[in-house]
């Protein structure tokens, strides 16, 4: 038998590990925001950081849903079969509480919180199981437009059970939302919508006025749900619906999936086309107010976006850390070579930022502080969405080709990595809300520079900026009512300093002076270059900054 030459200098696999006592960041947030809900968070992130959890990730991505329109007899059935893995994952982020159970705490308890520092933990191993719990967590908020309709769902939305399968709502112990918005002619311009909703009263659904949906949704995601929130165009205008798969009296609803999109990432996550052919709907809300409606939904949406891109930088930093704590090249350890470590050290600030940022804004839902969640939300979803697909490459050339291979887990990030971006309105959108925020609601703006001003005085170089930036916002709030379509085409601009100046203030509040500084330096005053790993000279990078960012357990 041939015999190859013994091989060395390679990486071992990632070992199980408490993601949560590595993370010091996130502990951080956690003791500041909700600290009673330590213990349970503990477990999850136990079992999150296990070679078990990682494999259901790997296997979910592996193996993707398939579309089942049809049964052996020929009748329609459209159902979607998911890898047992996929059904893992699920179940213990419902189990977790990863769905809608925050919205049953008392306000200011920390649930929201708990509940984004779990799914920040928990989506680290997969992305797309996330998003049927971002969708339930989100529907909460639009059904307490009608109570009626609140009360029949949001008891099993808010379940802790995950009970698979379509049956009536009243014979489950537990359900999920999903959401049908966008339509082939508009995408996020959902004002464009042509899906028709016809009254039809005494329909076979209770909570309120029954309507007939005709019409097709070009991008629905996780369709086997328990039931969607849906956007027709009914007699006064475009109007929201709840749309459950199964009737009241057991029967299918009319859901035609026509097929499942062959995504760049994502794929554990089942993303169908669906033809809506006089299928039942609720409605929810006042007809003509379905976009007033929804914005609760996308509010929260936007949240997760921002956290389970957190998430995906997280992850891939880990692996970056790992590989270089373990692998030599030119007869140094990676982790010792000063460049090196001038990246990831970078890396690290960058998903530091994210992670105090996605943490602040689920402390602002739990405070119930709206008005700084009207600009904050959607400036962060712009740029840590923007940001993650850079940072996520940057760590997979860590690993170098090794990166570049599947079973090493990074180019399974890369391939998720832009898509929080483009999920609940790209970067345009957000922009624009954020202008249209501006002009309608200037309270919005005075919470922004009230959240800031918590930090003046405690770092020079940001307090400047800080100067500078009310003066910018306040112009830009009494442009954006004279001359909203001149201010619109800056908005990128001004939406990034917002985000990153946040960021700023909470690093300058809450990180160690050697992590605050490198970002004021580098992000804020732009001291670097325009690439990783462009830090200033003197910034610390011995050790400290890496050795916080993944602490040995």
């Amino acid at each position: 038998m041939l015999v190859t030459h013994e091989v060395s200098n390679q990486v071992p696999d990632l070992p199980d590990v408490d993601l949560l006592a590595e993370d010091s960041a996130l502990q951080e947030a956690v003791s500041r925001y909700a600290a009673d809900h330590r213990p349970a968070l503990q477990q999850l992130a136990v079992l999150a950081g296990s070679a078990r959890a990682r494999g259901w990730g790997e296997q979910a991505d592996r193996y993707p849903p398939v579309l089942r329109t049809h049964d052996r007899r020929g009748e329609r059935v459209d159902e979607v079969e998911y890898h047992p893995a996929y059904h893992q994952l699920l179940r213990t982020g419902v189990e977790h509480g990863l769905a809608a159970a925050p919205w049953t705490a008392r306000p200011g308890s920390g649930a929201h919180v708990a509940r984004a520092a779990g799914f920040y933990l928990w989506t680290q191993n997969d992305a797309g199981h996330g998003c049927p719990l971002s969708m339930t967590y989100a529907a909460v908020p639009a059904l307490r437009h009608d109570p009626d309709l609140a009360a029949i769902w949001e008891p099993r939305l808010t379940s802790t059970d995950y009970d698979v399968g379509l049956r009536r709502a009243s014979d489950k112990a537990g359900a999920l939302a999903g959401m049908g918005m966008t339509e082939k002619q508009g995408g996020s311009d959902v004002r464009a919508n042509t899906t028709a909703a016809v009254p039809e009263p005494g329909g076979p659904l209770e909570g309120g006025e029954t309507y007939r949906l005709t019409g097709h949704k070009w991008f629905c995601s996780a369709p086997m749900s328990d039931m969607f929130l849906v956007l027709a165009q009914a007699p006064g205008g475009l109007t929201c619906f709840v749309v459950p798969r199964v009737l009241d009296d057991g029967s299918r609803n009319t859901w035609r999936l026509q097929r499942l999109k062959d995504k760049l990432g994502n794929r554990s996550n089942a993303s169908s086309e669906v033809e809506l052919a006089g299928t039942w709907g609720v409605r929810l809300g006042g007809e003509g107010a379905g976009v007033r409606t929804i914005l609760a939904m996308v509010a929260a949406t936007r949240l997760d976006c921002v956290v389970g891109s957190a998430a995906t930088m997280r992850a891939a930093l880990r692996v970056a850390v790992h590989h270089i704590r373990h692998r030599s090249a030119f007869g140094t350890l990676l982790a010792d070579a000063p460049l090196m470590r001038m990246v990831v050290a970078d890396l690290a600030i960058e998903s530091e930022a994210a992670t105090v940022l996605s943490m602040r804004l689920a402390a602002a839902q739990d405070a119930e502080q709206h008005d700084l969640l009207r600009l904050a939300v959607a400036a962060g979803k712009y740029w840590v969405c923007k940001r993650t697909p850079a940072m996520v490459a940057e760590a997979l050339e860590c690993l170098g080709g090794n990166g570049y291979v599947e079973e090493n887990g990074v180019a399974r990030l890369f391939r998720e990595s832009p898509l929080n971006s483009i999920w609940e309105g790209s970067g345009n959108v957000n922009a624009l809300d954020v202008v249209r925020a501006l002009r309608t609601a200037p309270e919005a703006a005075d919470a922004l520079l009230a959240e800031l001003d918590l930090a003046r005085g405690a770092h020079r170089r940001l307090d400047g900026e800080l100067v500078a930036f009310e003066r910018t916002l306040r112009a830009a709030a009494e442009a954006a009512a004279q001359e909203p379509d001149q201010l619109a085409a800056g908005a990128r601009w001004l939406v990034e300093r917002a985000a990153v100046l946040l960021q700023a203030s909470l690093l300058v509040r809450f990180a160690p002076s050697e992590v605050a500084d490198a970002f004021v330096a580098t992000r804020v005053r732009r001291g670097g270059g325009m690439g990783f790993g462009t830090l200033e000279l003197d910034v610390d990078t011995s050790g400290r900054v890496i050795d916080r960012s993944v602490v040995a357990v």
